[in-house]
């Protein structure tokens, strides 16, 4: 194999199979695998043409007739918390996120487990073993993060290991931004608004970092399991034309942005 052909991308595609947020329609999905030096390079390239990382994949909805499947990206440096997101940052003042090399743990998959059987139950992951689970965390060529979120222990007034884990990221780390790979919490801590929580805390994360953007994955209008999304305004949206920008009021018919 020469040097030009490990380096060149080679893209696949899918079968149909059921769509997991569109009742009676059927996806595919291009991808292409992320391995060698340049994988860094290339998951960056991707991602800003809407694709999404999962272990060594990179893929992109290739629905026939479909294009509900948008790609959603926060504008960090001009996102402004509304009331309820204050809110949430309020009730989530006990949490303290560390992040840590993309190392797998029994207590992250603990939670994992956990929130798998109470919230996705019948989800393509639920059978995921703890080597499954270790793969989704290790099988990574690019620079990958875990975020861990724990409950402050008030008893001690230090904090550390022993605080409780009740939620975790997988984020790997662009050029431009920060994005959100997959996330999960403790299902018995749901009125934490964790999910949300999590978002606010990587959109800070991602200004103290000098980095633009917190990636989101992709967002479909009308179904419930992606509502949330297109609360985090400003974003951007990926169309045909490029990055359109979004604001509280609506998508602006501006040129696309870079």
């Amino acid at each position: 194999m020469t040097q030009h052909s490990r380096d060149t991308p080679q893209f696949y595609l899918t079968a149909p199979s059921p769509c997991p947020y569109l009742p009676g329609r059927h996806e595919r999905k291009v991808f292409t695998h992320l391995v060698g030096d340049k994988a860094g390079d290339l998951n960056d390239l991707l991602t800003h043409g809407g694709f999404r990382r999962s272990q060594s994949i990179a893929y992109r909805p290739a629905c026939d007739q479909c294009r509900a499947c948008v790609s959603v990206r926060v504008v960090a440096n001009e996102f402004r918390a509304s009331r309820n997101f204050r809110k949430v940052l309020a009730r989530n003042a006990d949490i303290i996120g560390e992040q840590r090399n993309a190392v797998p743990t029994s207590e992250q998959y603990s939670v994992f487990r956990a929130y798998l059987d109470r919230r996705h139950r019948n989800g393509g992951m639920a059978d995921m073993t703890v080597l499954d689970y270790a793969m989704m965390v290790e099988d990574s060529h690019v620079e990958t993060r875990i975020i861990e979120y724990r409950k402050r222990n008030v008893d001690s007034g230090i904090t550390g290991r022993g605080d409780e884990l009740i939620a975790v990221a997988l984020t790997d780390v662009l050029s431009d931004g920060l994005s959100m790979v997959y996330s999960f919490f403790e299902p018995s801590q749901e009125a934490r608004s964790l999910g949300t929580f999590m978002i606010l805390d990587h959109i800070a994360r991602a200004r103290r970092q000098g980095l633009p953007y917190v990636y989101l994955g992709y967002w479909i209008e009308g179904s419930k399991k992606m509502d949330y999304k297109g609360r985090f305004l400003p974003q951007q949206r990926l169309a045909p034309s490029g990055w359109l920008r979004v604001e509280a009021t609506g998508e602006v018919p501006a040129e696309p942005q870079d």
